[in-house]
């Protein structure tokens, strides 16, 4: 596997596929590790930063799940080749930003991805098409539990595993689904439904997570706290939480076809036939445009498009994915034009 190979191949988690997939896009677990007697990252020297990077990959050739990952030293990497991973949910921008004896992780269907010196010595994440964190988590404890075996995990009996963040503290985990919420926001609920969820201590992010505002109806859900919880609690409070966010949604769907059902159709073939004959189409416009074909999959109003391949194109239309499809730097005019073209060529096979 090479770097070049991740442009050509659909991310295993935009499958569309699994659990409640027309609503959930992915389930997601993450991990923050940290190894004794080296500093966190913010602290540490370029020698402490080597000597993890080294650690790291050494463990990860030696893990039956990871061994086959193609390992990446940012260093080595442009902007729009960081920006690239970071559009594919594969790094954080974070990591993209400050790059400097750092590394990432990808596995072949980029299911499972490994951040090394980012906040902390490792974060480690899981991702998986559709509402599935049970099975996400089973994969991320076979992966943690391989690892605490070759790498000196920074622990302590009385507060858990050692973070960067105080908030992470604990199991270190953070459970979090993608979801697609186009119904709660076209019937003015969602507010209403973010606002419950904040009571209980879990917090709403947008499509590329920590930082970013919610775009084209997507929102990802996660815990904000881990002292104190199990990991299992932690992902039965997260799915119970969620459970009721799809039920909200499925019920707002429902009323969407029994009392407004041609304004909803005409809204999706609208969205439709924008995407299919566009030449110029800017980002946002193309994220609102493709949540509302999304939408019409689910229901079937539109019947002769996948869901994946709508999944794929919200990815695939960001700037560094067009400019890395072209081969070369593009302005923005430029990526509008790219984006429209791809579009079309992608939904009229």
């Amino acid at each position: 596997m090479r770097f070049e190979d991740l442009l050509g191949q659909t991310s295993g988690w935009l499958k569309g596929i699994g659990p409640n997939s027309d609503i959930v896009i992915s389930s997601r677990v993450r991990l923050a590790r940290n190894f004794t007697k080296i500093p966190f990252p913010h602290w540490g020297k370029k020698q402490d930063a080597e000597q993890v990077l080294v650690m790291a990959e050494n463990a990860f050739k030696n893990t039956e799940l990871l061994r086959d990952g193609l390992f990446l030293r940012l260093d080595d990497f442009d902007n729009v080749d960081k920006q690239f991973l970071v559009e594919r949910h594969l790094m954080s921008t974070e990591h993209a930003t400050r790059s400097n004896q750092k590394a990432l992780l990808v596995t072949p269907d980029e299911n499972i991805a490994i951040m090394v010196n980012e906040e902390d010595h490792l974060r480690m994440q899981v991702m998986e098409s559709g509402f599935d964190l049970d099975g996400t988590w089973n994969i991320m404890n076979m992966i943690d539990n391989r690892l605490a075996e070759l790498l000196p995990y920074a622990v302590r009996r009385d507060l858990g595993y050692l973070t960067a963040c105080p908030t992470n503290t604990g199991t270190g985990m953070r459970g979090s689904v993608m979801l697609h919420l186009p119904a709660l926001v076209m019937t003015r609920q969602i507010n209403r439904v973010l606002e419950a969820i904040a009571k209980l201590s879990f917090t709403t992010r947008g499509l590329y997570g920590e930082g970013t505002q919610a775009s084209g109806n997507f929102f990802q859900i996660s815990n904000q706290v881990s002292l104190g919880q199990k990991e299992e609690e932690i992902i039965g409070n997260i799915k119970g939480v969620i459970k009721q966010i799809i039920e909200h949604e499925e019920k707002a769907r429902e009323s969407l076809l029994a009392e407004h059902k041609e304004l909803l159709e005409d809204r999706v073939w609208r969205s439709y036939g924008t995407l299919k004959n566009a030449h110029i189409i800017s980002s946002n416009e193309t994220v609102e445009l493709l949540s509302m074909l999304r939408l019409g999959n689910d229901l079937a109003i539109v019947r002769d498009i996948e869901r994946g391949l709508i999944n794929e194109l919200f990815i695939l239309t960001q700037p560094a994915h067009l400019q890395k499809l072209e081969n070369k730097k593009l302005s923005a005019n430029e990526r509008d034009v790219k984006r429209a073209q791809i579009i079309r060529e992608r939904i009229t096979k």
